[in-house]
């Protein structure tokens, strides 16, 4: 069977699986050894080199979900992250990096790049006069994220791939939001595709991983620079996300329709500012979200009018966990100014539009209705709280 008409559902139970060779098992057995043998192998496989057999077999899973040639398995999406920029870019290269990211991927990028020299800029928008600007004699790389992270702001996957091309500039996507269930970038022209593993591939809340697809050219330059870096990942974690992500297609496409249920319903609601989810026609990049998106990520950002305390409508919520952390088949909130984005500066946040009474909401598989009834409960505390 070619593995390239299979369905995103099959692909996801089947593809990647170790084969059970000795006792023909349904499911992929687990390899935990650290130390393999080195004399008349096909392969030398040590850990720390990213090719056990259960680590080189998810790789291959992540490069067919994302429409790439090779993938690679990390111990977090910052070593994922980490590694791939560094693998690119040396003392007197510069990177374009989106103007809203991630916090941590910010963080690193303020924080280290000085230390190596690495030039960096960020843009001012979204468009591609607004990356183009920023390119320089020795720009190596482009760096995105979309959706952004919180206010799930739509970047052009097309638009950069071009530009990166026109330039002869390798370009680079966070599509931990999105997951490759919604967004593949590959298709458009993307060069390497990065993830916080631990996010909807886990989809558990139990897993810390990252992972990395892209052509095996490229994949290979990661790996010469991870393997020095050391950011592997133990193979019964391996193999637990590759249990996981079986169910990856079913447990996104459920959380997506019911984000988009909850972003209507929030919309409409008397004490919430604004909805920041690009599955409403009211978002300023929804037919760009319609071209290169499937469905709209299971995630939403939500800002609540001033006069009502956030922290005490998320303690107030009882179904819904005040968590860190998203994707999980339990919805979770948060505040991006404590978390996330806490390691922004106050001024830094409010030039990304990051309010302190804005609040990320990962949706989970509950009913939509039960979700609602938590909410409403929790704005007549808040409501009550403040007329007290």
């Amino acid at each position: 069977m070619k593995t390239s008409k299979l369905g995103i559902n099959t692909v996801c139970a089947h593809v990647g699986e170790v084969k059970d060779e000795q006792f023909k098992g349904a499911i992929s057995p687990l390899f935990m050894s650290s130390s393999y043998a080195y004399e008349d192998v096909a392969v030398k496989r040590y850990p720390r080199y990213f090719n056990t057999p259960n680590q080189e077999a998810l790789g291959k899973k992540i490069a067919m979900l994302e429409h790439s040639e090779a993938g690679m398995i990390f111990g977090s999406g910052m070593a994922a992250v980490s590694t791939s920029l560094l693998a690119f870019l040396q003392k007197g290269d510069h990177v374009v990096v989106q103007k809203t990211i991630y916090g941590g991927t910010y963080n690193f990028i303020v924080e280290e790049f000085p230390k190596y020299g690495i030039e960096f800029s960020f843009t001012d928008g979204f468009s591609e006069a607004d990356f183009a600007s920023e390119i320089k004699e020795n720009t190596k790389v482009i760096y995105l994220e979309t959706p952004s992270n919180p206010l799930m702001l739509i970047t052009d996957l097309e638009m950069i791939a071009n530009l990166a091309k026109k330039h002869n500039l390798v370009s680079m996507i966070d599509n931990t939001f999105a997951s490759p269930i919604n967004q593949t970038p590959a298709d458009f022209g993307i060069d390497i595709m990065i993830h916080s593993a631990t996010k909807y591939m886990g989809g558990h809340s139990d897993i810390c991983a990252g992972a990395v697809a892209a052509s095996e050219v490229h994949i290979m330059r990661i790996w010469n620079v991870g393997k020095n870096l050391g950011g592997s990942l133990s193979d019964y974690t391996v193999w637990l996300l590759e249990r996981s992500m079986k169910t990856m297609a079913l447990r996104v496409n459920a959380q997506s329709k019911n984000a988009k249920r909850m972003a209507k319903w929030l919309e409409k609601h008397p004490l919430v500012a604004k909805v920041y989810y690009p599955g409403l026609k009211s978002h300023p990049d929804y037919e760009l979200a319609k071209k290169q998106m499937k469905r709209f990520s299971g995630m939403l950002s939500f800002e609540l009018l001033p006069d009502i305390d956030p922290d005490v409508f998320m303690k107030s919520l009882q179904l819904v966990k005040q968590s860190m952390s998203l994707a999980g088949v339990e919805s979770t909130i948060l505040s991006p100014t404590k978390t996330s984005h806490a390691l922004l500066s106050a001024e830094e946040r409010a030039h990304q539009g990051i309010a302190d009474g804005l609040l990320r909401f990962s949706v989970g598989i509950e009913e939509k209705n039960d979700l609602i009834a938590d909410f409403e409960q929790a704005f007549e505390a808040a409501v009550k709280k403040q007329v007290v």
